[in-house]
């Protein structure tokens, strides 16, 4: 594989390893060769021992687009299938972060969208940057947050959910932080970065045994029914996909026009 194929770079320094999409070309997008480079990076740290605590942060200006539904119908599979592959590879991911018996922190300065959101849910602790941007817009596709709502929805309360999951306006760090969403969010690049530092420090004078058993406390509630939930909310993401509604969304977004049922001033 050539160097400018590696879209995931991961390196381990002081107990940490600390994970990069590197695909800002696309936005990070999930796509095969996204998911599989971010699986196993996240399952090599899994084993390492001389790894206490997973970092994933990214390049450019996006942490993470979601979902690469283009590079799945490139490669020859219907939409159908194409939709079925990003579920279960975002259901995957999801399980993945969870499962780590170690902290994993997400890092970000940039735009989250779609199944970026997945990851950051996932994720034990999510800090973000000045330039962080955030915004469910899937009800404006005909859509729904359908399969990220599991991890979602464990994090973010009741009523931050029912705001941004129903209008698809975008928020920011501090509102992030208030939702549920994030653990914290700095209104600078030094900020983000003693943010970091002073988890990373907490987490290295922990035993890796105290970690693994820490976590499962705190994750054990979402773990329970975790297949099954994203496994029905997968297959309610495909009918959704399937419809004529998301048909009209998808057209419209991608046309650069309003959709039909847009009933705004703007």
């Amino acid at each position: 594989m050539s160097d400018e194929q590696i879209l995931v770079r991961a390196a381990t320094e002081s107990a940490v390893c600390t994970i990069t999409l590197d695909s800002p070309h696309n936005r990070n997008a999930l796509s095969s060769t996204l998911v599989r480079e971010l699986r196993e990076a996240v399952d090599a740290a899994s084993t390492d021992p001389a790894v206490r605590a997973v970092v994933l942060t990214h390049t450019g200006g996006t942490f993470c687009a979601g979902a690469d539904l283009g590079e799945a119908l490139q490669r020859g599979l219907t939409p159908e299938e194409a939709t079925a592959e990003v579920g279960a590879a975002m259901s995957g991911l999801m399980r993945s972060f969870i499962d780590l018996p170690k902290p994993m922190i997400v890092v970000l300065d940039g735009h989250v969208r779609a199944g970026g959101f997945g990851l950051v849910g996932a994720a034990d602790i999510a800090l973000a940057g000045p330039k962080s941007t955030f915004a469910l817009t899937e009800s404006r596709l005909g859509l729904a947050p359908s399969i990220i709502s599991v991890v979602l929805l464990a994090k973010m309360t009741a009523r931050s959910a029912g705001r941004y999951f129903l209008t698809g306006e975008k928020f920011g760090g501090p509102a992030a932080v208030e939702a549920g969403l994030l653990t914290a969010a700095a209104d600078s690049g030094e900020g983000l970065r003693a943010e970091l530092d002073a988890i990373l420090e907490g987490v290295r004078r922990a035993s890796p045994q105290g970690l693994a058993a820490s976590k499962r406390l705190t994750t054990a509630a979402l773990l329970a029914g975790f297949d099954e939930a994203t496994a029905a909310r997968a297959a309610e993401s495909a009918a959704l996909f399937s419809s004529e509604e998301a048909r009209e969304g998808m057209t419209a977004f991608l046309s650069k026009r309003p959709p039909a049922w847009d009933a705004s001033s703007s």
